[in-house]
């Protein structure tokens, strides 16, 4: 869905103002802003934000259930942030809290940065959903109950031993107990349906009730069903009449009195064309668009990982920009086909989790070698082995800097938003491109997975990116001769010549034993060797990336150091501590290898250096190595991304100490 914003600049400042003073409130929604009756006489209140969390079994369609509302949010022209949570299994046990799959939206009319660190909704489909969830949500926060599962059985399945619907357990909360599953058989009546197809519609009813409840369009999602199920146009009609059961529901049920409306975020954007877009989505566009501005096919050699395999899904859809995938037999062959199209003149890419790195590490080592321009994509998860394929984690940051035999550098970038993966994607193609090397991209699955608005670029606002093939001899001989020497470098970036296969004259050597310095021919000299590892290492070094911009308003004593994911919390957590009147700067990474020039002189400015990461400090090691700095970590490696209260309370800690 995309939306038109318009807003002055000065505006976004005023914007961002309000948030501080919204992230202050510590993740509760400020006060009404005004009241007003509706259409239906109902009262409609006004709010600055909603979290919304919804919760069901793996097979509810909770994630469909989610998308969906936040694609009409972002077409309503909400800024918004998205969490999506489910169990690696295809189908987890029904009923059971292992197999309880969430989605949670963040929606406001201003800047927002996460997710959000509590709902201030909670649709329950089931008790294990209830059970799963109901220690996130705060005291006073809305529970929609599906009361048609809170029988006997499915309650014991999850140690109810009596209904929390009827005990008193859930006074705090504003619960609503609405029957989905019987209100949705009744509404399909006319359909035919067997009860079991029928059930199935439930969580239609459900956003059609959340729809009514913040006035979000419909028009998109009916569309969207009569499409997905067009193939099945009785399962289809079904689905929308369950959608608009669920929202007549809203606005005739005495139980809801009220609903609410969330104002677009008009003066948070920049003046341009929005969409709603996913992580994944993101990198696979922006591979796409380095491509086109490179002039040269995209290649992608993979192998199906969560949470990476949405990257080669997308990608297969789009021939029409001399896009290629290659679903391989494994890792290994995946890099291998890659590598190859590297050679052959192609911008090469293979993606892959955590696990597929350790697979492909050999490969990577080779392209150091043969100093070819190849993006290795990794959507990090929960390790070690196979770990947590559905969480998130940061901890591949030293793998990718160091997990190759030898003294083999690769440049390491990493996108700090879902949006930004776009972005990070065209400066890894950027930093391959030029300087002939393997490059890194370390995303991660909370980036890959959760969206965010993202204004979509015009074409001129895209980095130049082409590249010069060599075409002919590039060396004289001492008799004169002219000859094509593979390994005679750029003497401002060091990069060698990339010469396609075929081309007449330009033939050489390639392969895994070291060359000799220009010739490319094999070489065991000691002295040669030296040489080259350095010149390698020199090249990485001496890749040209922005200096580190620091965020530091008050000339704070404390700063916040951060890389990938992080950003968003972090950010949040810093704009509370200063609506609090706390003084404190912030920096965030793109570039983990080389490091920005001015990052030591940054480091030292400050008496304390905190740096939280998703992982037991693997940037804080990096950190204290190469400059001497007393880097304090914070860490969390549960699988889920910082919430924003807990890095401010963190930060508040270190800022006393």
């Amino acid at each position: 869905m995309t939306s038109q914003v318009s807003s002055p600049a000065d505006q976004a400042d005023e914007a961002n103002d309000a948030d501080q003073a919204s992230e202050a409130v510590l993740g509760e929604q400020r006060a009404p802003q005004s009241d007003k009756p509706g259409a239906d006489g109902k009262e409609i209140r006004r709010l600055d934000r909603v979290i919304i969390r919804f919760a069901g079994d793996s097979g509810d369609g909770m994630q469909l259930t989610g998308d969906r509302f936040t694609s009409e949010t972002a077409s309503f022209g909400n800024d918004l942030s998205t969490l999506p949570n489910f169990p690696a299994e295809i189908r987890a046990p029904a009923g059971t809290l292992p197999g309880v799959s969430s989605f949670q939206l963040h929606f406001a009319d201003h800047d927002i940065l996460t997710p959000g660190d509590a709902p201030n909704v909670l649709v329950a489909m089931n008790p294990a959903a209830l059970k799963a969830n109901i220690g996130d949500v705060p005291r006073g926060a809305e529970i929609i109950v599906n009361t048609d599962e809170f029988t006997k059985r499915p309650m014991a399945k999850v140690g109810y031993e009596t209904s929390p619907l009827e005990d008193g357990s859930l006074q705090a909360y504003n619960v609503h107990p609405v029957p989905l599953t019987t209100l949705t058989i009744e509404a399909l009546k006319e359909f035919g349906l067997s009860r079991k197809e029928a059930e199935r519609s439930k969580n239609m009813f459900a956003l059609g009730l959340l729809s009514w409840m913040y006035h979000r369009p419909t028009d998109g999602t009916e569309a969207f069903l009569r499409s997905k199920f067009a193939k099945k146009p009785q399962i289809a009609e079904a689905n929308v009449a369950a959608f608009r059961a669920g929202w007549n529901f809203g606005e005739t049920t005495e139980d809801f009195a009220v609903s609410y409306e969330v104002a677009p975020a008009a003066h948070t954007f920049p003046t341009g064309t929005y969409r709603n877009i996913s992580g994944n989505l993101a990198l696979s566009y922006g591979l796409i668009a380095a491509s086109r501005q490179a002039d040269l096919p995209l290649y992608l050699g993979s192998y199906p990982i969560t949470p990476a395999s949405d990257i080669l899904h997308e990608l297969s859809k789009h021939k029409n920009f001399g896009v290629r995938t290659f679903q391989a037999e494994d890792e290994i062959a995946g890099i291998g086909a890659a590598l190859g199209a590297a050679f052959g003149g192609s911008l090469a890419v293979t993606t892959t989790s955590g696990p597929g790195v350790a697979l492909k590490s050999e490969t990577i080592g080779l392209a150091v070698s043969l100093e070819l321009p190849l993006l290795i994509v990794d959507i990090q998860r929960g390790g070690p082995s196979t770990g947590l394929p559905t969480k998130t984690e940061q901890a591949d940051l030293l793998q990718a800097m160091y997990g190759r035999n030898g003294e083999a550098p690769v440049p390491v970038v990493a996108p700090k938003t879902p949006a930004d993966c776009f972005e990070a994607a065209l400066d890894a193609a950027r930093i391959a491109l030029t300087y002939r090397t393997p490059v890194f991209l370390l995303s991660d699955g909370y980036l890959a997975n959760g969206s965010e608005p993202w204004r979509i670029p015009q074409i001129d606002e895209l980095p130049d990116l082409q590249v010069q093939f060599a075409t002919g001899p590039n060396h004289e001989l001492a008799d004169g001769t002219e000859v094509f020497w593979p390994y005679k470098r750029d003497p401002q970036t060091l990069a060698r010549p990339w010469a396609v296969p075929g081309t007449p004259g330009l033939e050489h050597r390639i392969g895994g034993i070291e060359k000799q310095d220009g010739t490319g021919n094999i070489s065991y000299d000691p002295a040669n060797h030296d040489f080259m590892v350095r010149t390698r290492q020199a090249k990485i070094d001496g890749i040209e990336v922005p200096d580190l911009e620091v965020d530091d308003p008050s000339g704070a004593r404390t700063l916040v150091l951060g890389w990938g994911s992080t950003y968003g919390p972090i950010t949040a957590a810093v704009r509370r501590l200063r609506a609090a009147g706390q003084p404190i700067a912030q920096a965030h990474l793109r570039h983990l290898n080389p490091f920005p020039r001015n990052l030591g002189e940054v480091l030292k400015r400050y008496d304390k250096v905190v740096v939280p990461e998703m992982n037991l400090g693997q940037l804080a090691t990096l950190v204290r190595a190469k400059y001497l700095v007393d880097a304090h970590s914070y860490n969390q490696v549960n699988g889920m991304p910082f919430k924003a209260e807990q890095l401010a309370t963190a930060l508040q800690e270190a800022i006393d100490a």
